[in-house]
């Protein structure tokens, strides 16, 4: 590889636990692409586990130690690595047998580490916009200068894959800090979109969470992060900020000038000094910050503006981020990833700019799929605060995520809180309910935001009676 530090070991079989997993599948793509041979194991079937296959990968539809015992025999004369996810319990079957016999079992942050070194590497961190921003640089970079790979933990748009390894100088990657591997990596440019209490599961507080993206910074080589979250002001120095609300004092900045449904329209700035106007083809204040970070980090590698104005018009926002699934019967519907508050309140106001309320009266219907019980108990009331912004709102059971429910949480705790707004709101448990009630909920005209990390953006294909795959 062009600008290559060191090369994978192409003489190693790896196994993945769980690899149908957004994350998980797009390293093993990564891994096939460098001449590794894979193997893996999941409980469903999805297009990333189909894509493997195609690619050579070996895929076993259930989790026993008799997948170890096969890819043994096979792979003998390979060193077998297991590469585990932190979804994978300590009671699976797989996983306690590679532990029985003393298998290399490493952590799926070490592999995409490992892969991220044999390239000049741009890590995208944060509570929020990850995969976003990931994409947007991928895509500029792309089209800019032909010479970047990328692995995220979503589907982009410009490849229709989570994963594009290439001979290129360039990697961009996603981070997760979800389980605090952010810590582990080292990026030539790190980058922090915004630092919020999150993944309650993990960490006690928001002390704990700025540990680990401190950490994340003191490994990259260069950061660059945005000066509008005080989080980051405040416990950060990064050699670069980008801004959607400062000019001075910033490196990069996008200031909105005009705001619709189609478009961004913003002057961008370079150290206060004004270059130029530039249509953002994405609108949203939330997706004009991650497309400055995006825009920035081009000009930090030496990419011209004139070549990312040209560009930039091809940006498309990953698969389930505002993703439009289409008109069921009048009502136009929108797939979301957004399962935080902060995240649903952007999306909100995102999906607001579709509705004219003084020239019709369409209505914002939201579903709301809570995910995991330790996240709606820490935040059911900034939850309840957040959804009371939609005029008709549907409430599913809680998507656990492999999360066990030890205080006994339910979606009631959000209920209670948007129903002191007298708003329309009632709990269905699951796409199947919706499907029964959903036009005794909703009207012609109607906009229904469907959010959350689960499983819920399978409402679409029930809807129109298509074969659901499983997830």
């Amino acid at each position: 590889m062009s600008g290559s530090k060191n090369q994978m070991p192409n003489t190693h079989h790896y196994h993945l636990i769980g690899i149908g997993g957004i994350g998980m599948s797009a390293i093993a793509i990564a891994l096939l692409k460098t001449g590794n041979s894979v193997s893996g194991s999941d409980i469903g079937r999805n297009k990333e586990i189909e894509k493997l296959q195609k690619l050579g990968a070996t895929i076993f539809y259930d989790q026993q130690k008799e997948n170890i015992k096969q890819i043994s025999k096979k792979y003998y004369s390979e060193k077998i690595e297991i590469v585990i996810s932190s979804a994978i319990k300590k009671n699976n079957e797989e996983l306690n047998y590679c532990i029985e016999n003393k298998f290399c079992i490493r952590h799926r942050s070490e592999i995409l580490s490992e892969i991220m070194q044999n390239y000049t590497s741009i890590g995208v961190a944060g509570t929020h916009g990850k995969t976003s921003t990931t994409t947007f640089i991928s895509t500029l970079m792309e089209l800019c200068t032909n010479d970047i790979s990328s692995i995220v933990g979503g589907i982009q748009p410009i490849y229709d894959s989570n994963s594009h390894i290439k001979d290129s100088k360039f990697i961009v990657a996603e981070i997760d800090e979800s389980d605090g591997s952010t810590k582990i990596y080292k990026s030539d440019l790190g980058i922090i979109t915004n630092i919020d209490f999150d993944h309650c599961d993990h960490f006690k507080n928001i002390d704990e969470t700025i540990i680990t993206f401190k950490k994340f910074a003191s490994n990259s080589e260069k950061l660059l992060a945005n000066y509008d979250c005080n989080v980051i002001k405040t416990n950060l120095k990064p050699e670069f900020y980008w801004s959607i609300e400062e000019i001075e004092n910033v490196h990069y900045s996008l200031i909105a000038k005009e705001l619709n449904k189609h478009f961004t329209l913003a002057d961008y700035y370079e150290m206060g000094k004004h270059i130029d106007a530039i249509k953002i083809p994405i609108p949203g204040m939330h997706n004009l910050s991650n497309i400055s970070a995006a825009i920035a980090a081009c000009r930090i590698y030496g990419v011209s503006f004139e070549k990312i104005k040209k560009n930039i018009n091809f940006l498309k926002l990953p698969k389930k981020r505002f993703e439009i699934r289409g008109n069921f019967h009048n009502r136009e519907i929108i797939d979301d990833y957004a399962h935080h508050p902060n995240e649903i309140r952007e999306t909100i106001k995102l999906a607001k700019l579709f509705i004219n309320k003084s020239i019709n009266k369409r209505r914002l219907v939201v579903i709301f799929q809570p995910h995991r019980y330790s996240r709606v108990e820490k935040f059911s009331k900034e939850f309840g605060n957040e959804l009371a912004e939609a005029d008709v709102i549907i409430l599913t059971k809680i998507y656990s995520a492999g999360e066990k429910n030890i205080n006994n949480i339910n979606s009631k705790l959000i209920l209670d809180k948007i129903i002191k707004k007298n708003k329309i709101i009632l709990y269905l448990k699951d796409n199947n309910e919706i499907k029964k009630e959903f036009f005794n909920i909703t009207q012609k005209g109607d906009l229904v935001l469907n959010l959350g990390a689960g499983n819920c953006h399978q409402l679409w294909s029930i809807l129109n009676k298509n074969i659901l795959q499983k997830k």
